[in-house]
């Protein structure tokens, strides 16, 4: 029996959802643990593309249990979409090993339509929100005020109750603060009823369902969304998600024993991109970035909006290292290098004539930071067809050793092209 914790270790979109995927071959449940549909996880399975925001990228393995855990905030519409989408590429039956904390928060209409507003009103001061209601949701939660899936599953009076009184409330914000029409109560409720009547039979209290894991001596996988950098507490605050992304949420945010974690990995692209505003010390604002965006294909699954690319940031990465624990990681696209003469690594910052090692909580000095860089050699071969970590390039090789080195930890991983088959295996996780 083996637990595992995956993590997101940049800004998010580090192609996790291709790792969990792959790991997932050895577990027998898979935990989502936060965040929202502001995530998008893509897998692509022989030449087929799957994009998913709230189930866990584990649902295409048979036989996996597959949980949506407490800490994560549910759009029930998306949601069925993308039960829907399942459906439509022939996975109907995975539907049926998707289960829904009955502690998790619900995203409402009037969440997104709050959230869009707020940001709006931002201006230039603006986060670069998804507008998905995923901020204002969490707040409804940590107000003490949201709505949960144990209420969908008592519905009737007690959850027409809760949702009036939430709305409500939601709708002196948009009309006081915003200047915003206000929504009907009534038309909420009839939105959410469908969604529940269907959602009803896959809610679980999962803090049990984990336990009995635990007792049958099964492997779990915790599947994390966004990235270090982007943590509520330890990111580049405030231009962060709204939840706690680093890997100790893993065990908070799904009722799990912190002692029974046996190894946490986290996913490294082989450059830095991030979506929206915020600091970057690493992007590259020129033709290289443009290079490093269309062929690594940096686009949002969630959005579609162009994410800024930048180097590796070597600081960042040894932050993230620290600060989720870290055993192992896996490296994404690193085929997308393939081409470059040399390749610029991010060592150290330096701000205001002076050398930093360390990743700054102001966003302001931050954004202040230049980066101090090393030059390691390019390769010019392609990559994407080679399985064995010794016949890649040597280049290529001391690119993943450099990390290793710097990171003082091993890659299990190298990530050769976007199908699950394009991968290099160096490690188990589960086994390790």
């Amino acid at each position: 029996m083996a637990n595992v914790v995956l993590v997101g270790t940049q800004w998010g979109d580090e192609g996790k959802g291709k790792i969990v995927d792959l790991w997932t071959a050895q577990a027998d449940m898979v935990v989502r643990f936060q965040g929202g549909n502001n995530a998008g996880h893509t897998l692509i399975i022989d030449g087929e593309k799957f994009v998913f925001h709230l189930i866990p990228s584990g649902i295409l393995h048979l036989g996996t249990q597959c949980v949506i855990g407490s800490g994560v905030v549910v759009d029930p519409a998306i949601l069925l979409d993308e039960m829907e989408q399942l459906r439509s590429q022939g996975y109907e039956k995975a539907l049926e090993r998707l289960v829904i904390s009955d502690e998790a928060h619900i995203i409402l209409p009037t969440h997104r339509l709050i959230d869009m507003a707020r940001e709006a009103g931002l201006g230039c001061r603006k986060i670069g929100t998804t507008g998905r209601g995923i901020g204002p949701a969490y707040e409804d939660k940590m107000s003490r005020c949201g709505l949960r899936f144990i209420d969908l599953q008592l519905g009737g009076e007690h959850l027409k109750e809760r949702l009036y009184a939430i709305v409500e409330g939601h709708n002196q914000l948009l009309e006081k603060i915003y200047g915003q029409e206000t929504v009907s109560p009534a038309a909420v409720l009839a939105e959410i009823e469908p969604a529940a009547e269907i959602l009803r039979p896959m809610v679980q209290k999962t803090p049990y369902m984990l336990q009995e894991a635990v007792d049958k001596e099964q492997n779990i996988l915790f599947e994390g969304a966004q990235g270090t950098l982007l943590d509520i507490d330890h990111g580049t605050f405030p231009f962060v998600t709204s939840s706690s992304t680093v890997a100790a949420n893993a065990c908070a945010a799904s009722g799990f024993g912190m002692n029974r974690i046996s190894q946490v990995s986290g996913v490294i692209k082989a450059y830095t991109t991030r979506v929206g505003e915020g600091p970057f010390p690493t992007e590259l604002s020129d033709e290289k970035g443009d290079w490093l965006r269309e062929k690594g294909g940096e686009f949002g699954a969630t959005t579609g909006r162009p994410r800024r690319c930048g180097w590796l940031d070597l600081v960042a990465l040894r932050y993230a290292v620290m600060i989720n624990g870290l055993d192992s990681f896996a490296v994404t696209k690193l085929d997308v290098l393939s081409g470059l003469e040399s390749i610029s690594v991010c060592e150290a910052y330096e701000y205001q004539g002076k050398r930093l090692d360390y990743f700054p909580s102001s966003i302001d000095m931050l954004q202040g930071c230049t980066p101090v860089c090393r030059q390691l050699p390019g390769w010019q071969e392609d990559i994407t067809g080679i399985l064995a970590f010794e016949e890649l390039p040597e280049n290529a090789r001391n690119y993943i050793l450099f990390m290793e080195e710097q990171l003082g930890i091993p890659a299990l991983v190298v990530s050769v092209g976007p199908d699950r088959e394009q991968t290099i295996i160096r490690g188990n996780p589960f086994t390790v």
